[in-house]
């Protein structure tokens, strides 16, 4: 790559989410946008275009899209590659930092073999726990959903796991062996900053009351059902107990249903999707926050809660157990039995037991400070350029131009091929979680 003078980079991004959604990925590639810039690079982010986008966003460029796919919250982009790579040479990146493994990823791998760049891929999701999205959801879907980002892994020059848990998973199943782990960040200090005494008045909560919390998007792979019928448990026990949950999504009506069957439904207050100081300041609502997913890559609304002070009640899971110590700050639930989670946040009520846990979380959070963990994500870019050499084919002709694209649309083609000898292998599909998976057999 030509040097450009000075330390700074210039980043660019390719993600199918991102705002208005408000998601785990969508809010990832955000803060660390807004970081890599406080610290003096350049990101220029490739999006789709979405109803309600704001309409002036600096160093984000959006293309067509086809907008909630099959009733989710994600759109389906139709990229133009013509006009992307104008962009791309005019913004003359150093790197390319892929969120996804196919629509605006396959347009990040073409982009980084067209123009020698080194390519790197964060693996946020776990994708096989999406199929019910997708019409025919099958355990042939399944096995398309691991082999498509394991895939993907070998056009990168480097991965990004957001915790030990998926590094490990993807290495099980024969992904990229440079991966890192670079949990996304929090701004801790903003977090910390909180008041949630209107939010309670507002709500008919009590100042003394005993407030159950949860965040994030309301879908049924979160295992919401299961998490509203252990809180509604611990409300029949305990008047003074409520649940508030911020966030919305199709789940919201099984959950409401939930409570109602419980006849608790008065003390389940649900406000939508909050932004800003207004979800900060439903944090410091809370008394402690209870989370159920198996589906996480990693936590970061635990990490969100913690550098609140909340201690947290959550399942043993990806992306959970990186974050959550047992007896240290919050309680780790070993598998999903209603009645235990109950008890457990029943323990809770006791302001001196928070107290204790308190300092845990708030500990725990500053090991996810966004400043660190952008510093480690900026090493891995270092390490990628340092290793591609000083070549890119922007310096090339017309001719070499074509001839990488070309070369781009091979490497997508087997990438494919091999996707599709995972997706019909006879083996079963691999499991879930780490601890149980195993690599393909090639």
């Amino acid at each position: 790559m030509i040097a450009k003078g000075g330390d700074g980079l210039n980043i660019l991004m390719f993600t199918n989410t991102y705002r208005p959604i408000v998601g785990g990925v969508s809010e990832s590639v955000q803060r660390l946008k807004s970081r890599l810039q406080a610290e003096g690079h350049r990101v220029l982010v490739v999006a789709p275009k979405m109803k309600g986008q704001p309409r002036h966003e600096p160093d984000v460029v959006r293309v067509a899209a086809m907008q909630r796919f099959n009733g989710s919250d994600f759109s389906l982009p139709v990229p133009i590659p013509g006009r992307l790579y104008e962009v791309i040479e005019e913004f003359d990146p150093d790197i390319i930092h892929s969120h996804h493994p196919f629509l605006l990823g396959d347009t990040a791998a073409r982009a980084a073999e067209t123009y020698g760049l080194p390519l790197i891929f964060t693996h946020h999701t776990l994708y096989e726990h999406y199929t019910h999205y997708v019409p025919g959801d099958s355990p042939r879907m399944q096995r398309f959903a691991v082999a498509l980002p394991t895939e993907y892994t070998r056009l990168c020059d480097a991965v990004i796991a957001p915790s030990e848990s998926i590094r490990d998973l993807m290495r099980q199943r024969g992904a990229n062996d440079s991966v890192h782990v670079v949990p996304s960040g929090v701004d801790t200090r903003r977090f910390s900053r909180g008041d949630g005494t209107r939010l309670r008045a507002q709500l008919g909560i009590a100042r003394g009351d005993y407030v159950v919390g949860h965040v994030g998007r309301l879908a049924l792979e979160k295992n919401l059902p299961f998490l509203a019928e252990a809180v509604t448990r611990l409300l029949r026990r305990q008047p003074d107990a409520h649940f508030l949950v911020v966030g919305d999504g199709g789940a919201r009506d099984a959950m409401q249903a939930v409570a109602i069957h419980a006849g608790v439904a008065e003390r389940v207050h649900f406000t939508g999707k909050l932004h800003e100081q207004a979800l900060i300041d439903a944090y410091h609502a809370m008394d402690v926050f209870a989370f159920a997913s198996h589906s996480e890559t990693q936590g970061m609304v635990l990490v969100e809660a913690m550098a609140t002070g909340l201690p947290v009640v959550a399942v043993n899971a990806s992306g959970v157990r990186e974050v959550l110590a047992n007896g240290n700050n919050g309680l780790l639930l070993p598998n999903d039995d209603a009645e235990t989670f109950a008890d457990m946040l029943a323990s809770l009520n006791d302001a001196q037991r928070r107290a204790v846990l308190r300092d845990g979380a708030l500990a725990t959070a500053a090991n996810f400070d966004e400043t660190r963990c952008t510093a480690r994500c900026i090493a891995v870019y270092r390490r990628a350029i340092a290793a591609g050499g000083p070549f890119s084919h922007a310096d090339d002709g017309a001719w070499e131009r074509v001839r990488s694209r070309l070369g781009a649309e091979w490497q997508l083609l087997r990438h494919r091929g091999r996707i599709l000898r995972w997706v019909f292998q006879d083996e079963p599909v691999i499991s879930f979680e780490t601890n149980e998976s195993k690599a393909p057999q090639k």
